[in-house]
C-alpha cells in the first residue's frame, strides 16, 4: 500500500515552525530541491518589478573548500571585512536594547556560555562561518546601488525563502554576519564586484541533540503602544 505524501504547511504553520537552527545533520540536501525552492521564492513581489535579488548556491565539494578558506580569512582579518551597511541602528533605542540583550541571553543560556567567557563566545560565533555545519547554503546579493527600497524587497524574498524551506521540511538559519566577509565570499563564488553580499542562508535538517535549536526567540505585541521607547 503507497503511503499518502504529508498534507502542505499552511503559511501559519511554516511560520510558527521556521526557527533559526545553528547546529545541522550531516545529512545532504539534493541540490535539485534547493534550485526549485530558490526558484519558486522569486514569486516574491518587488517594487518595480526589479527582483533586486541574486542568489548563489554552495553545496558538495565546494562546501568542504569554502569553509577551509573562510577558516583561514577569519584568522587573517578577525575583525571583519568592509561591510556595506552596519548591523544595527546607533545609537538604538530602548526596547530594541532590550530585545537584542534579551535575545542574546536565551540564545547563550542554551549553549552554556556566560556573558563575560568572550573566547567562549568568539569561537562559537565563528562556526557562522561554517553555516553551522550545514551541507549546503545560499548566498543573497544586492546591486550596490540599492537603495533602501530593494533591501525591502531583499527581505520579502529571504522570508519567502525562508517558508518554502518549511514547506519542504528543511531547516535554515538566516544569517548576516557574512556580510562581514562580503569581499572573500564573492571572490570564491567568482561574483561580480558591481553586486554586495547581504546575507547567507544555512539550509540542512536540524540536530536535535543541540540545545541552541530548541530556543524560542520572544516577540513583542506589533500592536502595543510605545512599543519602540
Amino acid at each position: 500500500m503507497t503511503k499518502a505524501p504529508p498534507a502542505p504547511l499552511s503559511v501559519a504553520s511554516a511560520l510558527e515552525r521556521r526557527v533559526s537552527v545553528r547546529a545541522f545533520l550531516d545529512r545532504p540536501v539534493p541540490r535539485e530541491i534547493i534550485e526549485r525552492i530558490v526558484r519558486q521564492a522569486a514569486r516574491a513581489p518587488s517594487g518595480g518589478n526589479l527582483q533586486p535579488w541574486h542568489v548563489r548556491i554552495i553545496d558538495g565539494s565546494d562546501m568542504a573548500a569554502f569553509k577551509a578558506l573562510m577558516d583561514q580569512r577569519i584568522r587573517e582579518a578577525p575583525d571583519s571585512e568592509p561591510m556595506p551597511a552596519p548591523f544595527y541602528p546607533d545609537p538604538l533605542t530602548s526596547a530594541q536594547l532590550r530585545r537584542r540583550q534579551r535575545n542574546g541571553e536565551i540564545l547563550y543560556a542554551a549553549l552554556g556560555i556566560d556573558r563575560t567567557d568572550m573566547a567562549a563566545r568568539r569561537a562559537w560565533n565563528a562556526l557562522n562561518f561554517r553555516f553551522f555545519g550545514a551541507p549546503s547554503g545560499v548566498f543573497l546579493f544586492l546591486d550596490r546601488n540599492a537603495t533602501p527600497f530593494q533591501w525591502l524587497d531583499l527581505g520579502i524574498y529571504l522570508q519567502s525563502l525562508l517558508l518554502l524551506l518549511a514547506e519542504n521540511g528543511l531547516e535554515a538559519c538566516p544569517q548576516a554576519d557574512w556580510a562581514m566577509y562580503g569581499e572573500t565570499v564573492s571572490g570564491a563564488l567568482g561574483v561580480d564586484q558591481a553586486l554586495m553580499l547581504v546575507c547567507g542562508v544555512a539550509i540542512g535538517h536540524a540536530d536535535p541533540a543541540h540545545p541552541e535549536n530548541h530556543i524560542r526567540t520572544e516577540r513583542d505585541d506589533p500592536l502595543a503602544q510605545e512599543r519602540n521607547g
